[in-house]
């Protein structure tokens, strides 16, 4: 026989403890926690019943967060336990039962080496104006990307940083700038009605937590535009993706004018993704580079998307830029990754096959 977890922080010393990234609690089931990318049981413990399963739950949520979820059916929002870790949280209604994840945020903000962070990527964190873009699928590190480059920020800058995120993932501490962050439901009411009037609080530096609509992106490239440092987060896989789906949400009418605003104010595209190490210790980091050139401006600017990557193919050597398959072709090299695991990250295989081929090959 299995046993009953007393509390959640049992379960979240025990995330910490196997190296997990979520914890996932749900009626007729195990806790399971995300290891290395795949879900794993607790065997320990028996399956929940649908009041242990709410009872976990509900030991970390507030009462109008308790609320929110009645009323609207799911609820997020971040809490730290002490000399443990941070976690952001979605607590949520299935079968008519209380069902949660939660997710690991480390107090220390882990430094570029570690996360294996590009030197080009770092140059952002010296940008005075334009917008860079964060992207990749959830899950994929991309929160952690933009906390290194405002901590970086934050320790090197004399700025004012006003982050907006929902929820509020990791917390700064003023250091040579000045810092401060909106949670939305709780400080503002959503990214777009932040960013309306964001301009009168003086700010140099600006992190949109997540471009959901038409009216978000819009301030963004606004605010990019008349020289503020804007970093932002969207759920895309690659430069090109990145900039169809900004220009997309907008009206066919508006998006010539889109077109020009991105090739004036972007100053760089990340795409990133995690991939199972071949030794089994954890995931390593593949990242897709676009840093605007001219001549990727002048692609931005007529339309020609599609020719962005042999842009960004020439351009590798003198500016930093990489594609994914460059990204994963050199994780491969160095043998962090297997070439099974390098295919699945891939979203040309038919391209990175013939790449990771030559090299098997050459290796006879």
């Amino acid at each position: 026989m299995g046993k009953i977890p007393n509390d959640l922080v049992e379960l979240l010393e025990k995330l910490i403890s196997e190296g997990g990234s979520d914890l996932h609690i749900t009626a007729g089931a195990k806790p399971k926690i995300r290891l290395h990318g795949d879900l794993v049981d607790l065997d320990e413990y028996d399956p929940l019943t649908p009041a242990e399963a709410q009872n976990l739950c509900y030991s970390v949520m507030t009462e109008l967060q308790k609320k929110k979820l009645e009323e609207q059916f799911d609820v997020d929002f971040s809490f730290g336990i002490q000399r443990l870790s941070r976690f952001r949280a979605n607590v949520y209604i299935q079968r008519g039962s209380v069902a949660g994840a939660f997710r690991m945020i480390p107090y220390e903000i882990p430094p570029f080496e570690q996360l294996g962070i590009p030197p080009v990527v770092q140059k952002f964190a010296s940008l005075k104006k334009g917008l860079v873009l964060v992207t990749g699928p959830t899950g994929s590190g991309k929160s952690t990307t933009l906390a290194a480059l405002i901590d970086k920020i934050n320790k090197e800058r004399k700025v004012h940083i006003i982050t907006i995120e929902d929820p509020i993932e990791f917390t700064y501490s003023h250091k040579m700038a000045l810092i401060d962050q909106r949670e939305v439901g709780s400080d503002v009411l959503s990214f777009a009605s932040a960013l309306k009037h964001i301009l009168r609080q003086d700010p140099d530096v600006i992190l949109v937590g997540e471009m959901r609509d038409l009216e978000t992106i819009q301030a963004a490239l606004t605010v990019a535009e008349t020289g503020h440092l804007v970093f932002a987060t969207l759920h895309t896989n690659s430069a090109p993706e990145t900039i169809n789906r900004i220009v997309d949400v907008f009206p066919p009418n508006q998006q010539e004018q889109v077109r020009t605003q991105l090739s004036v104010s972007l100053q760089g595209v990340v795409s990133q993704t995690l991939i199972k190490r071949k030794d089994g210790k954890g995931r390593v980091l593949a990242m897709e580079i676009m840093i605007p050139t001219p001549a990727i401006r002048n692609l931005i600017r007529e339309n020609k998307i599609p020719q962005i990557y042999s842009t960004m193919q020439m351009g590798q050597a003198e500016t930093g830029m990489m594609t994914m398959n460059q990204s994963i072709v050199g994780l491969y090299k160095k043998g962090l990754i297997s070439y099974e695991s390098a295919l699945d990250a891939s979203n040309d295989k038919k391209a990175l096959q013939r790449e990771l081929d030559k090299i098997k090959y050459a290796k006879g």
